[in-house]
């Protein structure tokens, strides 16, 4: 390789995926400690994305089984919001590219902030199509939270276009659909169409609480979300119910998640 390179432009060939398989088992032999760290971080890092695609293939399994009947259009359906005690429950559906790939797609409630926003701008640009169904604080008090997320889902469904062939749902049942459907506990942990549902709907619902925290910054809703964290709960005994609290909800049953 002549000229033994620094550590820095080492560490810049590493960082930009610029080193062929020759490269590195010739740095492989190389004594200097920055080295051998660097090696280490740049396997670490193979590793990581090895097992993200692993994760990822296996949260195809769903889809791909309908793939193979026929089915065409695979939307994953999931919500954010039942169990706050303001706010709406919003519900999202999501068609993928049967080529989509998004390495460290999980449920939200696994990612950062930043990677669920992250997220959610790739899947927005990137999906076939996408729908959001937004039901909110009043009439979940008039249909209750299970009825009014079954709503919120089917709003979302009829939103896309093309319409799908079959439709995977984390955990919910839904009747009355126009295609076949099947409802999968700890869906957006198992189906990549589920677990990009699942992002969509924790990102809207999320930039709506933060909006209702500006107008109501007693309630903290910006970092609650609604949910009846000991803050919440403690701003509702001092300042009382705001026009987007759930009537119907008990006071201390709310459990974030």
């Amino acid at each position: 390789m002549g000229k033994q390179q620094t550590i820095a432009e080492i560490n810049y060939l590493f960082k930009n995926d610029r080193l062929t398989d020759e490269q590195l088992t010739y740095l492989k032999l190389d004594e200097r400690t920055g080295v051998k760290k660097l090696i280490e971080k740049y396997e670490r890092k193979i590793q990581k994305k090895e097992q993200q695609r692993e994760q990822f293939e296996k949260m195809l399994t769903y889809e791909r089984t309908q793939y193979r009947q026929g089915k065409t259009w695979i939307a994953g359906i999931d919500e954010a919001g039942r169990g706050p005690l303001a706010g709406p429950v919003v519900a999202a559906a999501v068609i993928l590219h049967k080529d989509f790939y998004l390495p460290g797609l999980n449920d939200s409630k696994q990612l950062s902030k930043k990677k669920r926003d992250e997220f959610y701008s790739i899947i927005t640009q990137e999906a076939v199509s996408f729908g959001v169904g937004i039901i909110h604080n009043q009439e979940i008090d008039q249909i209750n939270i299970y009825n009014a997320t079954k709503k919120a889902m089917k709003k979302s469904i009829q939103q896309l276009n093309p319409f799908p062939d079959h439709i995977l749902i984390d955990a919910v049942p839904l009747e009355d659909v126009l295609c076949t459907s099947e409802s999968i506990v700890k869906g957006d942990q198992k189906s990549i169409s589920i677990a990009a549902a699942s992002v969509i709907a924790k990102v809207t619902r999320d930039n709506l609480m933060e909006s209702l925290h500006e107008r109501y910054p007693n309630y903290n809703f910006a970092s609650n979300m609604g949910y009846g964290t000991k803050d919440h709960i403690s701003a509702i005994e001092t300042h009382g119910l705001t026009d987007y609290h759930r009537k119907s909800f008990t006071i201390g049953s709310s459990k974030k998640g």
